[in-house]
């Protein structure tokens, strides 16, 4: 039984281990970016972070140290010139897996492992980050509201003096029109007047000439 032993041995000896994890390093640092089984990502990642957090000081000490893991010049100069720039401003936290398809034959579980700082797609699709409010701060945008509130207040002055000038302009058309209906019925009455006054002549005239006819026919019998 294998309690409390946190290594997965990968099914290898411990030299056979070293150089498959030393290979392994040593591509991932050339090509940002590698597949294997999910089982050696993890291995690899627990391998390779110390080296890379190494290389953040390049002195001659941390380049024997990683030499002496990776075994390799190339890869150990790619470390410390490309890799150990990018990642200077980040505290751990290299690497990224990615789980994929299980492999056709035996079906393991296959994985992708790859450097963080040097994937351009996810780095250039990242969302910016959201500024923190206090909940008692004040907010700027919050401070340009008394202006808008005093011009909706002249906006609210000037509609209600344009209703009133409105309402005055009806009530002056509401009074000239009363008064040109009042003249209208005012003056026929007077036309109908003057034209009584000149129809009693006529009837005192017509009674006249009655009683006259009425007095001489009188006399004519007598």
């Amino acid at each position: 039984m294998r309690h409390g032993k946190k290594n997965n041995h990968l099914s290898r000896k411990k030299a056979h281990r070293d150089a498959l994890l030393s290979n392994m390093a040593c591509s991932l640092i050339e090509h940002k970016r590698i597949n294997t089984t999910l089982a050696k990502a993890k291995a690899l990642r627990v391998y390779v972070e110390p080296l890379l957090t190494k290389s953040k000081t390049d002195t001659t000490h941390s380049r024997r140290v990683v030499f002496s893991y990776l075994q390799n010049k190339d890869a150990a100069s790619t470390l410390f010139r490309e890799v150990a720039p990018k990642i200077s401003d980040r505290p751990g936290g290299y690497t990224r897996i990615i789980k994929l398809n299980n492999r056709l034959g035996d079906n393991a579980e296959m994985a992708m492992i790859e450097l963080v700082d040097f994937n351009e797609l996810l780095l250039s699709e990242k969302a910016p980050k959201k500024k923190s409010r206090r909940r008692g701060g004040k907010s700027k945008s919050k401070a340009p509201q008394p202006e808008a509130v005093v011009e909706s207040a002249e906006e609210i002055q000037e509609a209600v003096v344009v209703e009133e000038s409105t309402e005055e302009d009806t009530t002056n058309q509401d009074v000239s029109a009363k008064a040109e209906i009042s003249e209208t019925e005012e003056t026929p009455v007077s036309e109908i007047v003057v034209e009584d006054a000149d129809v009693q002549p006529d009837s005192d005239s017509d009674k006249k000439t009655e009683e006259s006819n009425e007095e001489s026919e009188d006399d004519k019998k007598e």
